[in-house]
C-alpha cells in the first residue's frame, strides 16, 4: 500500500457540515490501491475503561482522477461532535490512518484520531436555494439590443453594421433588455447576469467612474427599477457586476491623486508607490494587469472599505437585486470580502455572491465570503474534450472527478458553469464552426452540477474570436440565427425543469471508461429515478451499452428526433451516430 498517497485533513472539502446534521467526510487514496475503506467513528468522550468505542462505516468509492481515488462516508453525530479515522485495505495489508499517522490496529487512545471539535450551525455553508435551479444568461449590455436610440452615445453606429472594436458603441441599453425579456422566458432563462452598468467610460463598462450612477447610455435608475421589477415578475433574477479591485482612471478620487498628490485626502484609496503620480513609461502605482487607465482600490484600507460596502448595499436596498457578480474577485483583500458577505446577507440571506476566480477557490468558499466562483477549470475541460479534441472521454472524466473533489458538494452544487463569456472567444468559434459539437456542449453543461451560465448569442450561433470579437451585437432577425441550436437549447431547459434530477437535485457519477471509449457517459440520480446522459464525442456510428447495474427494464429517450436510437436487449444499450447526444430515462419497473 502506498500511505505517502493517503490524504484527509479534517476541514474544507475533505470535513464538512452538508445540513440535516449530516457530516461529509472524504479520503483521498492512490488510484487503484485500497480496495476497500472503512470510517471508524465516534463521540470523543465515548471512552469504557480508557478505550475509545467507535462504530464502523463503509466509505463509498465515488471517483478517481489520474492520480487517485476518492471515498466519501455521511455519517451524523449525535451530539455535534466527532472523533475517527480510517481503516484502509488493499487486500493484503490493513492499515488505521488518523491524525497521528497509521497503525496496525485501531488504537485505543482517541487522541490518535482526527477531530471535529464541534459541529457549529454558524459553519455550514448554505448558498441560496433558488440558485440550484436557475439558469442564465451573460448579457453584455452594449450589444444585446437597443430599446432607446435617445440615449445613443455619440458616434454610435447602427446595430450589427461594424465588427466589435475596443472603442466601438451600437447603443445597447436597459430598455432593449426590457423588450426582450419575452425571448428569455421562451428560450426558459430565469436569471440574467449583466456585465458592468455603472458610470464608465469604456463600452465594457469595467474601468468605473461612479459606482452610484448607470452608464447614461444604458438609460436611468428608473429604467433599472423597470428591469428588475418585470424580471422578478417573470421569474427571472437580476445579478449585477462589480468591480472592487479597481476604478476606472477617471474616478473622481483618482484624479483628485493626480492633481494633488501626497496631498491628496484620497492618496491611501490606492497602492501609489511615490509621487508625483505617473502613468507613463509605466504607472507608478498597482493596477489590474498593467493597465493605467485601471488603478488598484486599496480594499484594506477603512475609508475606501466603507465606500465601496455602501456601493453593494445602495443598490441591493434601493433596487432589490438578487445577486453581485465580483470582477477580480482573487485580488481583494478577503478581510473585505467577509464584511461584504455579513452585511449584504445581513440584507438579504438569499443574495448570490459570485466571485470571478480562475484557480482553486477553496479559500473563498467556507461560507463567509462567496457563494461561488465561475467554474472557469468545467470551461476548459468542456472545450479541451468537443471542441479541441485534445482529451478523452476518460481523461475528461478523471478531471472533473477531481475538480468536483477540489469542493464540498454544497459548493458544486451552485458552482458557475459557463463555456463562453465576454472574456473569452465564442463556443461556436472554439468548435470550428461544428454545430454538433456545440449541442454536445451544452447538453452536458445543462445536465452537470452546478447553475449554467449562457452567455448572449451563443444560444442561436453567434462566432467571435478573443475579445473585442466575442462582443457582437446579438442578431435578432430569426433568418440568421441557427434556429436548430436554440430549439436543442431550450429543450435541455426544459428537460432540467422537467426532470430535477438533470439539474442538483440528483445525484452525478461519472461512469468508467477505458482509454479508447469515444463516448462520455455518466448517470444522474435521486427520488427514486434514473437518468443517463451519453455523448459520442468521435465522427463515427458508435454503440454504447450501460453498466450492467445501472441498466432498467424500460429505457425512454428525452432527446426523441436527436438521432439517438435507444436499443432494448438483456443489457439496455444506445446506437449513436457521430457526435450523437443520449439523455436515457431508466426506470425499473
Amino acid at each position: 500500500m502506498i500511505k505517502e498517497a493517503i490524504y484527509h485533513r479534517p476541514t474544507d472539502h475533505f470535513a464538512y457540515p452538508s445540513g440535516k446534521g449530516e457530516l461529509h467526510i472524504r479520503l483521498r487514496t492512490k488510484k487503484q490501491d485500497a480496495s476497500s475503506v472503512t470510517l471508524l467513528h465516534g463521540d470523543p468522550y465515548e471512552i469504557e475503561d480508557g478505550v475509545w468505542q467507535f462504530a464502523e462505516t463503509e466509505m463509498k468509492k465515488t471517483g478517481n482522477d489520474s492520480l487517485f481515488d476518492y471515498w466519501l462516508a455521511a455519517v451524523s453525530p449525535p451530539y455535534r461532535r466527532l472523533r475517527y479515522g480510517f481503516k484502509i485495505s488493499d487486500g493484503r495489508e490493513t492499515v488505521i490512518y488518523g491524525e497521528q499517522g497509521f497503525a496496525d490496529k485501531a488504537p485505543e487512545d482517541v487522541a490518535f484520531y482526527f477531530a471535529i471539535p464541534y459541529l457549529h450551525e454558524s459553519t455550514l455553508f448554505e448558498p441560496p436555494e433558488w440558485v440550484k435551479d436557475t439558469v442564465w444568461l451573460q448579457i453584455f449590455p452594449e450589444r444585446f439590443a437597443n430599446g432607446d436610440k435617445g440615449n445613443d452615445p455619440e458616434g454610435t453606429l447602427e446595430w450589427g453594421s461594424a465588427e466589435p472594436e475596443v472603442d466601438n458603441f451600437f447603443g445597447g441599453d436597459l430598455q432593449g433588455i426590457i423588450e426582450k425579456i419575452d425571448y428569455l422566458k421562451d428560450l426558459g432563462i430565469n436569471g440574467i447576469y449583466l456585465t458592468p452598468i455603472f458610470k464608465a467610460y469604456s463600452n465594457h463598462k469595467y474601468d468605473t467612474i461612479d459606482y452610484f450612477e448607470i452608464d447614461p447610455s444604458f438609460g436611468t435608475k428608473d429604467t433599472l427599477k423597470e428591469l428588475v421589477v418585470a424580471c422578478h415578475r417573470n421569474g427571472i433574477r437580476v445579478m449585477l457586476d462589480a468591480v472592487f479591485n479597481h476604478s476606472g482612471y477617471y474616478f473622481p478620487p483618482f484624479q483628485d491623486v493626480l492633481e494633488n498628490g501626497a496631498e491628496s485626502r484620497y492618496k491611501d484609496w490606492f497602492h501609489i508607490w511615490d509621487f508625483p503620480v505617473v502613468t507613463e513609461p509605466k504607472p507608478n502605482y498597482d493596477t489590474f494587469g498593467f493597465f493605467p487607465s485601471m488603478p488598484k482600490l486599496n480594499t484594506d484600507n477603512p475609508e475606501i472599505a466603507d465606500y465601496l460596502m455602501n456601493v453593494g448595499r445602495y443598490w441591493l436596498e434601493e433596487f432589490n437585486i438578487d445577486g453581485w457578480r465580483l470582477d477580480v474577485a482573487n485580488e481583494v483583500s478577503p478581510a473585505f470580502w467577509r464584511r461584504f458577505h455579513a452585511e449584504l446577507k445581513g440584507i438579504k440571506p438569499d443574495l448570490y455572491i459570485l466571485g470571478e476566480i480562475w484557480h482553486d477557490s477553496m479559500p473563498w468558499l467556507r461560507g463567509d465570503q462567496f457563494d461561488a466562483v465561475m467554474n472557469y477549470p468545467f470551461t476548459t475541460n468542456v472545450l479541451n474534450l468537443f471542441a479541441k479534441e485534445t482529451m478523452t472521454p476518460k481523461s475528461f472524466a478523471e478531471e472533473m472527478t477531481r475538480v468536483l473533489n477540489m469542493y464540498p458538494a454544497n459548493v458544486n452544487s451552485v458552482a458557475f458553469n459557463l463555456v463562453g463569456s465576454h472574456d473569452t472567444p465564442r463556443v461556436l468559434t472554439e468548435c470550428g464552426g461544428d454545430i454538433d459539437k456545440v449541442k454536445q456542449i451544452f447538453t452536458l453543461m445543462l445536465t452537470f452540477n452546478g447553475t449554467p451560465c449562457i452567455y448572449y448569442g451563443d444560444e442561436i450561433g453567434l462566432e467571435g474570436k478573443l475579445d473585442p470579437g466575442c462582443r457582437k451585437c446579438m442578431e435578432w432577425n430569426p433568418a440568421r440565427q441557427n434556429r436548430e441550436l436554440r430549439d436543442h437549447i431550450k429543450k435541455l431547459i426544459a428537460l432540467r425543469k422537467e426532470m430535477p434530477i438533470l439539474a442538483n437535485s440528483g445525484e452525478l457519477f461519472l461512469l468508467p471508461h477505458n482509454e479508447d471509449d469515444p463516448c462520455l457517459a455518466y448517470m444522474r440520480a435521486g427520488s427514486g429515478k434514473m437518468a443517463a446522459i451519453v455523448l459520442n464525442t468521435s465522427s463515427n456510428s458508435v454503440e454504447y451499452e450501460l453498466p450492467r447495474q445501472y441498466t432498467g427494464s424500460r429505457v425512454r429517450d428525452l432527446l426523441a428526433g436527436e438521432k439517438a436510437k435507444v436499443q432494448q436487449s438483456s443489457d439496455s444499450s444506445v446506437r449513436l451516430p457521430g457526435r450523437g447526444i443520449a439523455i436515457l430515462e431508466l426506470e425499473h419497473e
